[in-house]
């Protein structure tokens, strides 16, 4: 009994002396309160008014030195590792930087908990802490349930608005830091409830920015990259400068042409085999816009001194033809009188000579534009581009309005109806139902029969030839038409039936462009598709020359 009092009858709040804290393990429990003292700190928790030794003190303010450095060195390992992940990531899109983000700041949380649970603070929730064990599995499949849902709602939103890479590699980025993140999770923090707990909130947040302003900005990047590559990316001066400068120098080549005879005289005949010259200025700045991107006037002067060389070719060639031609020539002969002398007289008398007929034959060639592009080497995708900038027309379309051979589409008078009184006259309507067999034709440089397709000229040429009123003017130029086969006519004189020409739509003289009236301000002609035209609009009035009737 005395020895059990011995242990039990102890003077409260007492302080243990040092004495009796160098004993053993076994000898401090022999009191309650070294029990009570030895349970907390094997705990490291317990009320707020337990006091400590000097010595403990130190070493708890030691500790939590420790622990904060710990912290630190965590938190900036962390960081390290996510400036190189995000250095790595091209596509930089908000998404998967937010994604990074939840992750690093749950690991840095991750680390500032672990550490704090051996601060005063946290001490008294680990209890709590443990109650929650339980709940880990119900917290795992939550975690697992929002992880599914936003990757579902990607996947639906992706397959919605994809266009190109930009999209696939957001998704797969997206996916790669979802799968990183759950497997940091089972590794890190499912052995802290506490973690869990915060990690589940900041991955609810990041999956909400991340869902929506990740999503939008792989739309808006995808809908820019998808512009980009269907638009003219120069300055609208520079293309239009660009475009002038060319046709100056198709300019130079007409007047070239036209000054044959001055530069090469002396020759009893020129001859001409031409091309018409111009071309499809969307051609050429799509050209230049997939060899350039935003190029300049004066960046692109050598390319396109080279493009012109290769789509057109002036040459001329003298040929000498032996001719015969009648000469009168004077001879004498001698007369026989009836009386028997003789007289001389001069005759004159034809004779068949021959002699040399020089000619200077010039030929130019339009190998056109198209042609000049797809035999310049191109890569695939830049054919691609070059194609796709055709079809949108560079998004600027307004660029080349009006110009005849700019437009890759049928006009907007393709079904156009010929009022039926215009029919009544046969020699019309016989011309309108052979025209109107080659209508969606593309223009083609030199073209005048159906194997072929045509140009403006070569099809009215054909048309009047084959339409069965009787005419024959062989292969015209709309210059041709107008001087060798037609009477002009005032506009209020103008019928169906009647040719309209126009100057100007590219540099020669005379008429440039050639059509066939139909009636009601309407044409059809060459354009770029054959089709039919209102002659009203502004170019073809600011173009227009005159009428012309088909002489029988």
């Amino acid at each position: 009994m005395n020895e059990d009092k011995k242990f039990t009858e102890e003077k409260p709040r007492k302080r243990a002396s040092a004495r009796y804290q160098r004993k053993s393990q076994g000898e401090k429990l022999k009191t309650e309160t070294a029990a009570k003292k030895a349970y907390g700190k094997k705990f490291r928790h317990g009320k707020k008014n337990v006091e400590l030794t000097a010595e403990e003190k130190k070493k708890l303010r030691k500790l939590q030195v420790q622990g904060r450095h710990k912290i630190r060195r965590n938190i900036a390992e962390n960081a390290t590792a996510h400036r190189q992940v995000d250095h790595a990531n091209e596509d930089k899109n908000v998404g998967t930087q937010a994604l990074n983000k939840g992750v690093e700041t749950a690991e840095n949380a991750a680390g500032a908990v672990k550490q704090s649970i051996y601060s005063r603070k946290l001490q008294n929730k680990v209890k709590k802490a443990e109650a929650e064990v339980d709940r880990h599995q119900a917290q795992k499949n939550l975690m697992k349930k929002e992880f599914q849902r936003a990757a579902n709602k990607k996947t639906q939103k992706e397959a919605a608005n994809q266009v190109g890479s930009v999209s696939k590699k957001f998704v797969d980025k997206a996916e790669d830091l979802v799968g990183r993140f759950a497997e940091w999770l089972r590794e890190k923090i499912m052995d802290n409830p506490i973690v869990l707990i915060i990690a589940v909130a900041i991955l609810i947040v990041v999956l909400l920015i991340s869902g929506s302003a990740g999503l939008a900005g792989g739309m808006v990047g995808s809908f820019s990259d998808t512009t980009i590559a269907t638009s003219y990316t120069a300055e609208d001066t520079d293309i239009l400068a660009v475009e002038q400068d060319y046709k100056d120098k198709e300019s130079d080549l007409q007047n070239q042409v036209n000054n044959i005879p001055t530069t090469h005289p002396g020759y009893d005949e020129y001859r001409y085999n031409l091309a018409e010259i111009n071309h499809n200025p969307f051609q050429l700045a799509a050209l230049l816009t997939v060899l350039y991107e935003d190029y300049t006037e004066d960046e692109v002067q050598s390319k396109l001194n080279e493009i012109f060389n290769a789509q057109y070719k002036l040459t001329t060639r003298e040929v000498v033809e032996t001719r015969t031609r009648t000469e009168t020539r004077t001879g004498t002969r001698t007369i026989h009188n009836s009386d028997g002398t003789t007289s001389t007289e001069t005759y004159t008398y034809e004779v068949e000579v021959e002699y040399d007929w020089h000619v200077l034959v010039t030929t130019l060639t339009n190998a056109t534009m198209d042609a000049v592009v797809r035999n310049m080497g191109l890569t695939d995708d830049q054919m691609q581009r070059y194609e796709l900038l055709l079809e949108t027309r560079g998004n600027k379309a307004y660029l080349f309005e009006g110009d005849p051979y700019a437009n890759p589409d049928p006009g907007d008078y393709q079904d156009y109806d010929i009022p039926p009184e215009a029919l009544t006259d046969t020699r019309f309507a016989n011309m309108i139902r052979e025209a109107e067999k080659y209508l969606g034709y593309p223009y083609v440089w030199g073209g005048s029969n159906p194997s072929t397709s045509f140009d403006c000229s070569g099809f009215v040429s054909y048309v009047i030839n084959h339409c069965g009123n009787g005419w024959s003017v062989g292969r015209q130029t709309a210059n041709g038409l107008l001087t060798n086969c037609c009477t002009r006519v005032s506009r209020d004189e103008a019928k169906p039936g009647d040719l309209i020409f126009f100057k100007g739509t590219y540099e020669t003289t005379g008429a440039s462009h050639v059509g066939i009236y139909v009636g009601n301000g309407m044409m059809i002609h060459c354009g770029n598709p054959i089709q039919y035209t209102s002659i009203n609009s502004n170019y073809w009035r600011n173009h227009f020359y005159t009428f012309g009737r088909i002489n029988d």
